[in-house]
């Protein structure tokens, strides 16, 4: 919505009859949770709707990966749901989401605070990741854990820290997915300068996106986003108390 707009978020109780699902494949009969998301922008041009939930399709090839609408649909189809787009030129578009419902009992979950153990330690980690919110959190989580900190949001910035920073970095933890290359290139060229460094990768993706980097298939550190800091904690001293 370039000049701005109304956004609308709706959620609605929906049963999904034998006649809809003759028409629409990808359903079952039974009930569900809708979930609809819609806006007065400039809508989606009719002969790219299909393209929208690819993988790496993007029409923003300066600042877009292709990734936000696929990771989307990996994680509705993921919960056995649906996704469905309608859209209008200069009109607007809906997104609507069903999701099934469950019919059970809810569980009350107890949380012990006294369980959450944190696993600290003093050594200098170099943190990757481009969208700087997530960077801060991620910078502040280690820095109460009492690690010593350093900062890249992007593959030149990396590179120079691993190239010309005067001491000892021991650990890198790098998003998976980066705007310029993925994680695991840019971990690559920096081990030209450092070779023993350890990684600790993470990504808020689906499986199936970031297996597309080689992480998933190959027996790397890996963290799924979101995640505490008592993981984050139990996580570094197993990578770094590896010998």
């Amino acid at each position: 919505m370039p000049q701005g707009g109304i956004l609308t978020i709706e959620t609605k109780n929906v049963y999904v009859e034998d006649d809809y699902v003759k028409s629409h494949f990808d359903f079952k009969k039974g009930p569900y949770i809708m979930l609809a998301i819609s806006d007065t922008g400039v809508g989606i041009p009719e002969e790219i709707k299909d393209k929208i939930f690819e993988p790496f399709f993007t029409t923003k090839p300066e600042s877009g990966t292709g990734l936000g609408l696929s990771t989307v649909y990996g994680i509705v189809k993921q919960h056995g749901g649906n996704i469905h787009v309608y859209s209008e030129l200069n009109k607007g578009t809906t997104f609507k989401i069903y999701l099934p419902q469950v019919e059970k009992p809810i569980e009350q979950v107890r949380f012990d605070a006294t369980e959450e153990k944190l696993f600290k330690g003093s050594e200098t980690i170099l943190v990757i990741d481009d969208d700087d919110s997530v960077r801060a959190v991620l910078l502040e989580m280690l820095k109460k854990l009492g690690y010593k900190t350093l900062e890249a949001k992007d593959y030149n910035t990396a590179l120079f820290l691993a190239q010309f920073y005067d001491k000892n970095i021991d650990l890198i933890i790098s998003d998976v997915v980066l705007p310029t290359m993925s994680g695991p290139k840019l971990v690559n060229r920096i081990k030209k300068f450092r070779p023993d460094i350890k990684v600790l990768y993470m990504s808020g993706y689906t499986d199936n996106v970031i297996s597309k980097h080689g992480v998933i298939n190959r027996k790397v550190n890996f963290i799924q986003k979101p995640f505490s800091i008592s993981e984050l904690s139990r996580k570094i001293r197993e990578i770094l108390n590896k010998q």
